[in-house]
């Protein structure tokens, strides 16, 4: 028979494991134990230690880096106090990232978000929501890549994270933060720092958390920098974001650490300031040469302010860095694939397959680079393993419009019809496709199906420029001027330099001189 190990280096086992439930039921037979039985430790007592331990336990179990999860939620967005210019100079700004500075492909080419930013290779926190400039676009535009319900704060996934607690422990919270002496627990610093983060992670009340953390901070006398940290994500979360930026910048001053610097690079890009975001990452890059995290910052920024080339190069340094990047790779790939090279795409891709990655999104876009770079024998194939990966509707509808482009391609337009069908029958918000069968319909001669069909395009998408130029076109052709003209105004609102919708534009302009 072999030795039972001391409890509670078991649970300390199972903690070094990452089997957080066994870790926190162990743990809890320990704290179940009359008094008499807990014997007296050097440091602290093994009730103390078994206390912590669950406290770890339980906030491993639902614990999110706060450094790459950020998602807006519509309060956030629409009743947000802080002052920003509201005609920023170009290139200074994320919310008006204006026309591609850097030579990337225009939107006639690279799809684009409602924001007016190009689609990036790799779905982010934050990626797909764009920035609604009315509180009705707001409510109408999906903010997830897997959800249609527009994120409320609650809805976003702070507010779940709140409800662990009741998940976790069948009897109740296991603290209760009513009624804990949190000057008490300051005053321990061991047994603080787990508290805090149950409390800020597993818990979700930022308030206590706060109060926890400036009690803790005043016993240290202001030398922890761990501290202000916390107190700067407090004031994060909480949107007092020039509090949080003197905390990470005092912190900073203390002890320079890459986290650190990722936390104040959110705030600045919170507060619509980018260019100064990019200049703290390149003063972190001089203290931290070659960091993957502080290069792959950059290269975001430069993706979100639109400017493509620049961005690829930054990523191009990840890779240097870091030749196992996924992110990095696969938005390579995507800008290769926009920049009408399929060929160096499908390496790129073929590279995240060596990998490992092995899901729909990765298949779908290997079908297309196949596609294009004219590899016939394998598109259809990849596209379907693709739809045999897909894991919901969205994912199931994306293959089918691609598979509709494939089929436009090779000139079957019947096939085509069918896919694009096969599109909105997963997702009946899918814009693009009804702008597609709207041109198919049109070609039949079904000039009413077309016209209704684009007009459900443009209210689905109005950032897009075809459902508009589209329309304009189908009503100019059926003597419908004023409408026409509306829409190319549209048009050229959501894509400045579209050539031919500004055509469209002159000679409207010249019938309406001759009334």
């Amino acid at each position: 028979m072999g030795l039972e190990p001391e409890p509670l280096f078991q649970a300390w086992s199972y903690f070094r494991r990452r089997k957080f439930r066994q870790c926190a039921d162990l743990c809890s037979q320990l704290l179940e134990r009359p008094p008499s039985e807990q014997e007296p430790d050097s440091e602290y007592t093994v009730f103390q230690a078994a206390w912590s331990l669950k406290t770890r336990a339980l906030t491993e179990m639902v614990y999110v880096d706060e450094i790459d999860m950020d998602q807006e939620g519509i309060a956030e967005i629409m009743l947000d106090e802080n002052a920003i210019a509201q005609v920023a100079r170009p290139g200074t700004s994320l919310k008006l990232p204006g026309t591609s500075q850097g030579g990337g492909p225009s939107p006639a080419v690279r799809p684009v978000t409602q924001s007016g930013r190009p689609i990036t290779g790799f779905v982010r926190p934050s990626t797909q929501s764009g920035r609604p400039s009315t509180m009705e676009q707001a409510i109408k535009t999906p903010r997830t890549a897997l959800t249609a319900r527009p994120i409320t704060s609650a809805s976003g996934r702070y507010g779940r994270l709140g409800t662990a607690s009741m998940i976790t422990n069948p009897d109740g919270p296991f603290i209760n933060l009513s009624r804990l002496n949190l000057s008490k627990y300051a005053q321990k610093p061991k047994l603080a720092k787990a508290l805090f983060e149950y409390i800020f992670h597993h818990e979700n009340d930022v308030k206590n958390a706060l109060d926890l953390a400036a009690l803790a901070t005043e016993h240290a006398q202001f030398k922890d920098w761990w501290w202000k940290v916390q107190i700067g994500k407090c004031y994060y979360r909480l949107g007092l974001y020039r509090e949080a930026e003197k905390q990470f910048k005092s912190a900073l001053k203390q002890q320079d650490m890459v986290d650190t610097i990722l936390y104040l690079a959110k705030v600045y890009l919170r507060l619509d300031q980018p260019v100064t975001a990019l200049n703290l990452f390149k003063q972190g890059l001089d203290r931290f040469p070659g960091e993957v995290s502080l290069i792959c910052g950059i290269a975001r920024i430069y993706e979100e302010m639109n400017n493509i080339s620049s961005a690829a190069e930054y990523y191009k340094d990840v890779l240097k860095q870091d030749n196992t990047h996924v992110e990095a790779i696969a938005c390579i790939g995507s800008n290769h694939f926009y920049s009408d090279q399929p060929e160096l795409a499908l390496r790129f891709y073929r590279r995240l397959l060596q990998m490992g990655v092995y899901n729909c999104q990765l298949f779908n876009n290997l079908g297309l680079c196949c596609f294009y770079a004219q590899q016939y024998d394998m598109t259809l194939s990849s596209f379907e393993r693709a739809l045999f990966l897909a894991e919901n509707e969205e994912e199931t509808a994306d293959v089918w419009y691609n598979l509709g482009h494939v089929a436009v391609g090779i000139g079957d337009l019947n096939l085509a019809y069918q896919c694009f069908r096969l599109t909105l029958v997963n997702n009946n918000d899918y814009a693009e496709a009804y702008n597609n069968l709207a041109v198919l319909e049109m070609r039949k001669g079904h000039v009413e199906q077309a016209r209704a069909l684009l007009q459900t395009a443009s209210s689905l998408a109005p950032h897009m420029y075809e459902p508009h130029f589209n329309f304009a076109i189908l009503s100019e052709k059926v003597g419908d001027l004023q409408r026409s003209y509306t829409a190319a105004q549209k048009s050229a609102e959501a894509f400045p330099g579209h050539v031919d919708t500004q055509e469209l534009i002159k000679q409207l302009k010249q019938h309406f001189a001759m009334l």
